[in-house]
Parts: structure tokens; C-alpha cells; sequence
């Protein structure tokens, strides 16, 4: 479990990134959820934009997060940033006070 303070860093270094992964019209599929899962064993923060889904994005981020065992730090319009810690502590590039 996060605390504000380790989310709103999270939320500072994700403002620079750009987007990894795209949710398009096909919905949350599991091809979705695979892509999510390989981006945040490479990068361990990763912006996810919505195509559609207007309505339910904050549930879909909040479904992928679950299914990919992720923290979901913020979702801003077309937007969700998820973090998920390195299960290699030598791949593990952030660091959380």
C-alpha cells in the first residue's frame, strides 16, 4: 500500500512519460492486460491512455490494476499511471522513501 506522499511522487515522474500502452474500442482484453503486465516489468511506471471508455475509465484502470497486481497512482482524462515494484531488485529503478 502506497501513502499519498509516495503517490503524488510517482505522479511527478510519470508527468514526463508517455504513454506505453493503449486501451482502445475493443475494451479491456486480455491482450491489454499482457502489454500492461510486460510494461511495468520493464519500466515499473507506465502510462496507459484510454482511446474510448469515457465514462469507465477509472474502473477499467482500476480492473487492470488488479489483473496486472499494480498500484493505480492517478487516472487525469485520457490517462492512468500504474506502478508496480520490480520483482528483481536489480531491475528496481524508483525509489520510495
Amino acid at each position: 500500500m502506497l501513502t499519498s506522499k509516495q503517490r503524488a511522487k510517482l505522479a511527478a515522474l510519470a508527468s514526463t512519460l508517455k504513454p506505453v500502452v493503449f486501451l482502445g474500442k475493443g475494451g479491456a482484453a486480455e491482450g491489454v492486460a499482457a502489454a500492461l503486465n510486460k510494461a511495468l516489468d520493464d519500466h515499473e511506471l507506465v502510462k496507459l491512455r484510454f482511446i474510448d471508455f469515457k465514462g469507465e475509465r477509472r474502473q477499467l484502470a482500476e480492473e487492470l490494476a488488479q489483473k496486472c497486481q499494480a498500484d493505480l497512482i492517478r487516472v487525469i482524462g485520457n490517462v492512468a499511471v500504474l506502478f508496480r515494484r520490480s520483482r528483481d531488485p536489480e531491475k528496481q529503478q524508483i525509489k520510495l522513501d
